[in-house]
C-alpha cells in the first residue's frame, strides 16, 4: 500500500445530521436544543461503540475516560468530554462542544491531538447568528505525514478511505439558525485494519438549533412593536455574535474596552479535565443574563490564579458560596464562585502567582445541588465604574489561554469560613475524589500511565447562578464579606 497524501478542499452541501431536524421542531416559538458527544464508531454487522451523548435542555456534561475498539490496534482514544447548553426565550441561545483529548487508528496510521467540535446559535426578535469558535484540531498525521487543518478539508487516507476536518453544516434562515460540526469525520471505503467497508468514526460532534420568538410577541401575550426582521440575501453567510456577547437589552460598555490578557501571561483556571461552553448573556432568572461562564470539572479539582496578582473579598456568601476575586497588576478583576474550599493561599491581600492553586471546584452557594462548576467572570479596569455590570464575555479568552500541565500544591491545608447560619452547604473536608487502577497501564507503550488516570463521570445543571451587585472593594464578613455575588 503507497503512502502517498493527498488534500483536498472540498464544498460540502449543507448537509445535517438526522438528530438536528428534530431539533429543529423542538426550537419554536423562541426555542433552542443542542446536543454533542466526543466519539462514536459505526461499523456495518458491528456492535459500535460511542461516548455519553449529552443533550440540552437542560444543560448537561459528561466526562469520558480513554478506551478502545475493538482493540487498542484498531481505534483508541484518551479522555474525552461533552457539554450541551440550551435557554429559550427572547433572546434564545444554544451551544455545544466535544472533544477528545487523543485518537490513534490502526496503530498510528492517523493520529490526532485535541480534536473539538463547538457550535454557538442565538435568536432574538430582530437576527439570529450562529458559529463554530473553538472548532478545531490540534494535529492530524496521516501515514507519518502532518496535515492543514481547515474547515471541510477532505484528507486521503492511503487508499483505504478518507476524512473530513472541521467538517460543518449550516441551515440559516431569517427566524433561525441550524448548526453542527464533525471535528474529524472518518470514512472506510474498504475493509482496512478489521473494520469492514463503510465504517464511520465521528470524532467531536456538535450541534445548535434556535428559533426566534414571533415578532410582536412577549412571554405575556402582550404585543410590542418589533421592528421588521432583515432577510439574509442568497448565499449570505452567517453572521457571528457580537464579540462582547452583549444582547440590546444590557447596558453596552464604552467603545474600545478591550483587556489585553494574553496567553503569555495569563492561564486557564481550571487544572485537568473541563468543559464549558459560550453562556455570557444567556438569560437568567435574578440578574436577566449571564455575567460570566461556567467551567464544569470534577469536585475537588484544583483552581488556579490566571495570572500574578492579589487576592480580596474571600469568603461566603449566599449566591456565591465560597468566592474570591483576583485583581491583576493592571487593575482587571477576575470573579471565581462556587468553589468548595479555599487554599493557604487565599487569604485577604496574598500575592499570587500565574497557576497557583487558589481553590478547589465545588457547587456552593446557590449552585448547590447542581454539578460541580466553577463560575468565572471577567471585570477589566476601564470598566469598573459601571459596577457589576462592566464586564465582557469570559469565552474568547478561556479558549485561547494555555493550560497549565503541572502544579504545586501550597503547603498545609485548605480552609473554608463558617457559613451563614441555616446554610445547607456541606463542610469543608478530605474526601476520596476517585481511585485509578493503573496495573493495566502497559511501560512499553507512551502515555499509558497518563491514560491510566482519567476523570470521572458527571452531568452538568445550571440554574440563575448570579445576581447583580457592584463588587465592593473591600471584603465585609469578618474581612471576607462582600455584597457581591
Amino acid at each position: 500500500m503507497g503512502k502517498r497524501l493527498s488534500i483536498v478542499l472540498a464544498v460540502l452541501p449543507l448537509a445535517l445530521a438526522p438528530g438536528l431536524a428534530d431539533a429543529e421542531t423542538s426550537a419554536r416559538d423562541g426555542g433552542a436544543t443542542s446536543q454533542a458527544y466526543a466519539l462514536k464508531v459505526i461499523a456495518p454487522g458491528q456492535p459500535g461503540v460511542a461516548t455519553t451523548a449529552v443533550a440540552a435542555p437542560s444543560d448537561a456534561v459528561s466526562f469520558g475516560n480513554a478506551g478502545a475498539y475493538p482493540s487498542s490496534d484498531v481505534v483508541s482514544w484518551g479522555p474525552s468530554v461533552a457539554s450541551a447548553s440550551a435557554a429559550a426565550g427572547q433572546s434564545a441561545t444554544a451551544s455545544a462542544s466535544a472533544e477528545v483529548s487523543s485518537l490513534t487508528l490502526f496503530g498510528g496510521e492517523v493520529t490526532a491531538t485535541s480534536v473539538r467540535g463547538a457550535v454557538q446559535a442565538r435568536a432574538n426578535a430582530t437576527e439570529t447568528t450562529g458559529a463554530f469558535d473553538g472548532a478545531t484540531v490540534g494535529s492530524l498525521s496521516v501515514l507519518g505525514q502532518p496535515v492543514g487543518i481547515a474547515p471541510n478539508a477532505r484528507v486521503a487516507l492511503g487508499d483505504w478511505g478518507y476524512a473530513i476536518v472541521l467538517a460543518q453544516g449550516t441551515a440559516p434562515t431569517d427566524t433561525s439558525f441550524r448548526g453542527n460540526v464533525t471535528a474529524l469525520d472518518i470514512h472506510l471505503t474498504v475493509d482496512h485494519g478489521g473494520l469492514p467497508a463503510g465504517t464511520q468514526i465521528l470524532v467531536g460532534y456538535a450541534e445548535a438549533a434556535v428559533t426566534a420568538p414571533e415578532p410582536g410577541q412577549t412571554t405575556t401575550g402582550e404585543t410590542t412593536p418589533v421592528p421588521p426582521r432583515p432577510k439574509p440575501s442568497r448565499g449570505a453567510k452567517v453572521v457571528p455574535p457580537e464579540p462582547n456577547g452583549i444582547p440590546p437589552v444590557v447596558r453596552r460598555p464604552p467603545v474600545g474596552i478591550k483587556p489585553k490578557l494574553t496567553r503569555s501571561r495569563y492561564v486557564f483556571p481550571v487544572y485537568g479535565p473541563s468543559s464549558f461552553t459560550n453562556t455570557f448573556s444567556a438569560p437568567r432568572a435574578s440578574t436577566g443574563w449571564h455575567h460570566g461562564e461556567d467551567i464544569f470539572a470534577p469536585l475537588g479539582a484544583p483552581i488556579l490564579a490566571i495570572t500574578d496578582g492579589t487576592v480580596f473579598s474571600v469568603g461566603w456568601n449566599d449566591v456565591g458560596g465560597y468566592r474570591l476575586w483576583l485583581r491583576d497588576r493592571q487593575g482587571n478583576q477576575f470573579y471565581y464562585a462556587h468553589l468548595s474550599a479555599f487554599s493557604p493561599l487565599a487569604v485577604e491581600g496574598a500575592v499570587v502567582k500565574a497557576g497557583d492553586v487558589v481553590g478547589f471546584m465545588g457547587n456552593s452557594g446557590d449552585a448547590a445541588g447542581t454539578p460541580y462548576h466553577l463560575h468565572f467572570e471577567i471585570h477589566p479596569v476601564g470598566m469598573l465604574h459601571m459596577g457589576y455590570d462592566g464586564v465582557v464575555s469570559a469565552y474568547p479568552y478561556l479558549i485561547a489561554w494555555r493550560r497549565v500541565q503541572d502544579i504545586n500544591f501550597p503547603d498545609g491545608t485548605g480552609w473554608a469560613p463558617a457559613p451563614a447560619a441555616g446554610a445547607t452547604a456541606p463542610r469543608p473536608g478530605a474526601i476520596l475524589l476517585q481511585v485509578s487502577d493503573i496495573s493495566t497501564a502497559s511501560g512499553l507503550r507512551p502515555g499509558s500511565v497518563a491514560r491510566a488516570f482519567v476523570a470521572p463521570a458527571s452531568a452538568e445543571g445550571d440554574g440563575a447562578l448570579v445576581r447583580a451587585f457592584a463588587p465592593p472593594p473591600a471584603a465585609q464578613d469578618g474581612g471576607r464579606e462582600s455584597s457581591s455575588p
